[in-house]
């Protein structure tokens, strides 16, 4: 970090006096589109819809941010304005930069690790600095402000949902091969067979939940879940969800080589949600849904074990997604349309897209007594709110350099709202967003293509360039 930028930020790391810190964890999934979700759009379309009840109830008592837009729509340059609070104006990691290394500076992680938090990162990464040495990784999550680390380090690994297994029916050698699974500085994926990623963060998550509240009652709890899934490839589960949730139900780490989790058994790629099944849907309709339910299972499964341990009323969960749908499979000969299902809901575009269908990700906030439960918002906000959010709820001043703003003035119904940028980026496209209009370059370098102009609240689907 250089001396200008600590003298900057430098006030963040005194606490401001204020009420007791919440725990904080941000579950973010890998391209589930905003019609993906029941209570956002699935239920509104006919025929075999997604099921999402976790989520729908989750929703319905939290927060939704109806207009929140990632900052590209594209994986790394999501994650990274993220994790640093800055828009795709000003990070480091843009457009395809898979595994560049994010800058080494003020973050959501090493700001809440400043004053008391126990920093937690789970499942995809991705930003760790390229190469294939760990020890040259430069921005390894436990050089960026995170006490733990267990997950996919590098991007392309997150591809595949079996790290132990070899999968045959990948279209390429890299989607059919093991990947590494690290746990802070170990790579621990030997003793992972039939772990599904989904069910194996799960696991760990609730470990790590349950053992920080019983043995470190006083101290918060700050954790960044981030599935690789519904992102294809898209495996299957290995078998139904465990019966039950919470402290002793559903997911359970047991944490014996070959046997790491209650669900590493059966066949891996085999169990089709029933929902799905006989229905008349494509295999890969079957296997789209069926990832999406088990992430809906995961997250109730999640929300039960902060209430057993009685602290979900001093728990903030978010949940959100990096980018719109995606239209891979990395199944042999087969490719996935997003259109199946809707996932982009009434919007235009997909992953990729810097239409609304690549942007407007899903996204709601949860945690009773702290959480206004039962509303919606229709103001704009970005992934760069995020760390002035937590920042705000922490009682820690925000690092001067973020770009976001804080949302608890919307989210818990205190003071007033101050108004964010909302902007996005990505390979030579450039959005900007003004209350309801959005303006949009397609091809940023060439003046003599027309900007475009859109009313996103009275035309969703994008039908009408104003300009």
């Amino acid at each position: 970090m250089t001396l200008i930028g600590m003298l900057c930020v430098l006030a963040a790391t005194f606490p401001l006096a204020g009420a007791e810190k919440p725990n904080i964890i941000f579950i973010l999934t890998d391209d589930l589109g905003y019609g993906d979700v029941g209570v956002l759009f699935q239920k509104q379309r006919e025929g075999v819809q997604v099921q999402t009840p976790e989520l729908d109830k989750m929703a319905g008592a939290g927060t939704i941010l109806n207009r929140h837009y990632c900052p590209a729509p594209i994986c790394a340059p999501s994650r990274a304005s993220l994790i640093t609070g800055m828009h795709q104006g000003h990070t480091n990691v843009r457009n395809m930069q898979f595994d560049k290394a994010i800058e080494d500076n003020w973050n959501f992680a090493n700001t809440l690790q400043k004053v008391g938090y126990h920093t937690i990162h789970l499942g995809k990464y991705g930003l760790q600095g390229w190469g294939h040495d760990p020890e040259k990784w430069a921005g390894y999550p436990t050089k960026r402000g995170f006490d733990y680390f267990y997950g996919y380090v590098r991007h392309v690994d997150g591809h595949q949902h079996y790290p132990a297994n070899e999968w045959a029916l990948g279209d390429n050698k890299s989607h059919q091969g093991k990947k590494q699974v690290w746990e802070n500085n170990e790579e621990v994926s030997a003793g992972l067979d039939k772990c599904y990623t989904t069910d194996l963060w799960t696991a760990k998550a609730k470990q790590l939940i349950i053992s920080e509240t019983r043995e470190n009652p006083g101290r918060p709890f700050f954790m960044f879940l981030s599935y690789d899934t519904p992102h294809a490839a898209l495996q299957l589960p290995t078998v139904a969800y465990p019966a039950g949730k919470g402290v002793k139900g559903g997911l359970q780490w047991l944490g014996k080589p070959g046997k790491m989790i209650n669900t590493a058994e059966g066949t891996i790629d085999d169990y089709r949600d029933p929902h799905y099944t006989g229905k008349g849907l494509t295999d890969l309709a079957e296997r789209f849904a069926t990832s999406i339910t088990r992430i809906d299972h995961c997250v109730g499964d999640l929300l039960q074990t902060l209430r057993d341990l009685k602290i979900d009323r001093k728990t903030i969960v978010v949940f959100s997604s990096d980018n719109g749908p995606h239209r891979e499979s990395y199944l042999k000969g087969k490719r996935w349309s997003p259109t199946v299902f809707e996932s982009a809901g009434n919007f235009k575009g997909s992953k990729g897209s810097s239409h609304e269908g690549g942007l407007r990700v899903p996204t709601f906030a949860w945690g009773p007594s702290i959480i206004k439960g039962g509303q919606k918002s229709d103001r704009p906000s970005q992934f760069h709110d995020w760390m002035a959010t937590f920042c705000d709820y922490a009682g820690v001043q925000t690092p001067a350099r973020i770009d976001g703003v804080s949302l608890r003035p919307t989210l818990s119904k205190e003071g007033r709202q101050r108004d964010g940028v909302v902007y996005v980026e990505f390979n030579n496209q450039q959005g900007l967003y003004l209350d309801g209009y959005k303006g949009l370059r397609l091809k940023a370098t060439d003046h003599s293509v027309d900007f475009e102009i859109y009313d996103t609240i009275k035309d969703e689907p994008e039908a009408r360039n104003l300009a």
